[in-house]
């Protein structure tokens, strides 16, 4: 027997004695895992005193074995180190032989190897934490864990084979814009005209690949909200994170055991506007519900969302296309205009070669429809590497000053970047 088969061997007897004290002592492990680690501690500092007698072997790293036995027990088991990590952004299971994750917007496969029974266990383990359900029936599933990082699974028969299994760490790097300067992801005088631009209550699109950044942008523009306003957010599961004294946050739900009771966004949105909101902010725009974001926008309440596109532009596409999906009585000629006159800035985010997230270009949208296109006017660019600014004005200038802001002032102290 090997060495490893040996402590993989000693590691399982503890184990069994762990969740025995766990079961005896009535302990939820998952909410109290403090008292989880303190019988791990106590049941292997009682095999070592035993092991001094010769009748078991010895622990060799005995703080290594509570640890694994805790992750074992009130964890994630053999993807907690991954969970506890800060370098690991994003985990992802294809098989049980391929674990995945993502460092600084890179992923690698791990030499972890997991059975298909642990991979069964370990998602029954995170939804029972997260009170979402997966079966045949709902074989998607999108939840949020205790610590704030959102799980996805999709059940084996859709997946083939096994079932894939997501989990997106929710990395709390910057939390104002600010420090998505000191990130390397933004100017200063970028970040002082978003700032500006959320405090005067302009209408703004999040846009930027997977990863790119987009929540953590949208976190940080929230944050800039004033705080007399009133906000409602709206999202699939909640990632939104901010402070501010007004804010009610809501979520969806799927549909319970008799296929009755889910709640989708496009709901959300709807409630949203009849909780006298100040400011309306929905975590990502996918579908029908996007109609309904222009409708609350449009009819002059500030808002802010998220959206998957390439470019800024391909934004503004994607808002124009959306809404078509809630109904044929909904015309291109009826969309484009709304969304000229309802979406102010667009601010696109990606990654670099070398997995840096960057603002790569802040759009502004005056209004203007020229045969079905939107026009657009850049206000930040980057080039070489820099983000600067450009010659183009934003729209709206009136709401800047009536928050007693000079955005010509504000913009013209970037001359010196002006190309």
């Amino acid at each position: 027997m090997t060495h490893a088969d040996a402590r993989g061997g000693l590691v399982d007897q503890l184990d069994e004695h762990v969740r025995e004290r766990v079961r005896r002592e009535g302990i939820d492990p998952q909410r109290d895992a403090l008292v989880v680690r303190r019988i791990a501690e106590s049941v292997v500092r009682d095999h070592d005193e035993r092991s001094l007698t010769g009748a078991v072997l010895p622990v060799p790293d005995a703080g290594a074995v509570v640890g694994e036995l805790v992750a074992r027990v009130s964890g994630y088991g053999p993807l907690q180190p991954f969970l506890d990590d800060p370098a690991v952004e994003e985990i992802w299971v294809n098989d049980p032989s391929r674990v995945f994750v993502a460092r600084h917007g890179r992923h690698e496969l791990t030499n972890l190897m997991l059975s298909a029974a642990q991979v069964d266990e370990l998602v029954e383990r995170m939804l029972k934490s997260s009170g979402r359900r997966i079966d045949l029936s709902q074989p998607f599933v999108d939840a949020m864990l205790p610590d704030g990082h959102r799980l996805h699974v999709v059940l084996q028969g859709i997946s083939r084979g096994f079932s894939a299994v997501n989990i997106r760490k929710f990395v709390l790097r910057a939390t104002r814009v600010s420090d998505l300067v000191e990130l390397g992801s933004l100017s200063p005088r970028a970040a002082a005209f978003l700032e500006a631009s959320v405090r005067a209550g302009l209408n703004i699109l999040v846009a930027g690949a997977t990863q790119a950044g987009k929540t953590t942008m949208l976190n940080c523009l929230a944050a800039a909200i004033p705080g007399g306003d009133r906000v409602v957010s709206a999202e699939e599961v909640f990632e939104l994170r901010f402070p501010h004294p007004d804010w009610v946050p809501m979520q969806t739900r799927q549909a319970g055991l008799e296929g009755t009771g889910e709640i989708r966004l496009r709901e959300l949105v709807k409630e949203s506007l009849r909780m006298r909101p100040s400011r309306i902010i929905v975590g990502e725009v996918r579908a029908e519900e996007c109609l309904d974001l222009l409708l609350a926008l449009n009819a002059g309440l500030p808002g802010m969302c998220t959206i998957h596109a390439n470019s800024a532009r391909e934004a503004l596409v994607k808002m124009c296309t959306l809404p078509l999906l809630a109904g044929e009585n909904i015309s291109a000629r009826f969309v484009v205009p709304t969304v000229a006159a309802s979406v102010d800035l667009v601010v696109h985010l990606g990654i670099d070669q070398h997995g840096v997230r960057r603002v790569n270009e802040v759009v502004g949208v005056p209004g203007r429809v020229e045969n079905d296109i939107i026009e657009a006017e850049p206000l930040f660019e980057r080039r070489g590497g820099e983000l600067r600014r450009t010659r183009g004005m934003p729209p709206r200038v009136e709401l800047y000053e009536r928050a007693g802001i000079d955005v010509h002032r504000l913009l013209s102290e970037t001359a010196e970047d002006v190309g």
